[in-house]
C-alpha cells in the first residue's frame, strides 16, 4: 500500500516572524552589494565620458551609462520594497512580543493573587483589634508603674497647694520692695555700719597739730610727712 499511495509527508512548521525577517535582511545585503558595484561601473562611465570626444564612441559609452543606471533604479526599488517587509514584520514582532510580555504578566499576578488568598486566611481583622487593644492595655499599666516608681518618697501626700502659692505670692512681693529687687541680707555691709559695730577710733586727716612755740616748723607733704630739701645746681 505504501509503494502505491506512498508515504505521508510530515508538514514543515511555518517560519517564524524572526526567520522571515532575517531571510529578507540578507537578501536586503545582496541587494546592497549590487547596486555598490552598479555605483563603481557608472563612475567609471562618468570618467569615460569627459574624456571621450563627441560622436560614436562617446555615445556607446552614454548606452552603456544608461543601461547601468537602469539596474541600479530596478535594485533600488527592489532594496524598498524588502525594507518596507523588514518594517512590517517588526511591528508584527513587536505586538507579537507585547501580547507574550502581557500573558505572563497575567500569569503572575494569577499566581500573585492565589498566593495572596491563602495569606488572607490566616489572618483575622477580629484577631488583629484584640491584639490592639491587648497592646494599649499594656501600655496603660506600664505607663502606671512608671508613675508609681517616680514618686518621691520626702513629699507628703496632704500638701496644700494654695498655701504653697501663698508663700510664694508674699516671697515676690518681699524681693519687690528691697533694692533693685534684692533683699537686704544680701546687700553687702556698708563702711560706715563696720566702723559702728566694730568701735574703732577714726583715721587720721593727714595734717598734723603745730605747736606754738615752735615757729620754725619744717614744711609737711600731703600725707604729713617733712618734704625733703632739694639741692639746686648753680653755675
Amino acid at each position: 500500500m505504501k509503494r502505491v499511495f506512498g508515504v505521508k509527508k510530515d508538514k514543515e512548521p511555518p517560519p517564524s516572524i524572526n526567520d522571515a525577517s532575517d531571510r529578507i535582511n540578507k537578501r536586503g545585503e545582496t541587494v546592497d552589494e549590487k547596486i555598490k558595484r552598479l555605483d563603481v561601473e557608472l563612475s567609471r562611465y562618468k570618467e569615460q565620458i569627459k574624456k571621450t570626444r563627441p560622436g560614436p564612441a562617446q555615445e556607446a559609452v552614454k548606452a552603456r551609462a544608461m543601461r547601468v543606471l537602469k539596474q541600479k533604479r530596478m535594485y533600488e526599488g527592489q532594496r524598498d520594497m524588502l525594507y518596507n517587509q523588514t518594517f512590517n514584520l517588526d511591528q508584527v514582532s513587536f505586538a507579537a512580543e507585547g501580547i507574550k510580555d502581557a500573558q505572563q504578566t497575567m500569569s503572575a499576578l494569577k499566581s500573585a493573587n492565589k498566593e495572596l488568598k491563602g495569606m488572607m486566611k490566616t489572618v483575622k481583622i477580629q484577631d488583629i483589634d484584640n491584639l490592639q487593644d491587648e497592646m494599649m492595655d499594656l501600655m496603660d499599666v506600664s505607663s502606671e508603674i512608671q508613675e508609681s516608681l517616680g514618686r518621691s518618697y520626702n513629699v507628703p501626700d496632704d500638701i496644700d497647694e494654695d498655701d504653697l502659692m501663698g508663700e510664694l505670692d508674699a516671697l515676690e512681693a518681699d524681693m519687690g520692695t528691697e533694692a533693685e529687687g534684692v533683699p537686704s541680707y544680701l546687700q553687702p555691709d556698708t563702711e560706715s555700719d563696720l566702723d559702728s559695730e566694730l568701735n574703732l577710733p577714726s583715721a587720721p586727716t593727714g595734717q598734723a597739730a603745730v605747736p606754738a612755740g615752735r615757729s620754725n616748723a619744717q614744711a609737711e607733704d600731703e600725707l604729713g610727712l617733712p618734704t625733703v630739701p632739694r639741692a639746686s645746681l648753680r653755675g
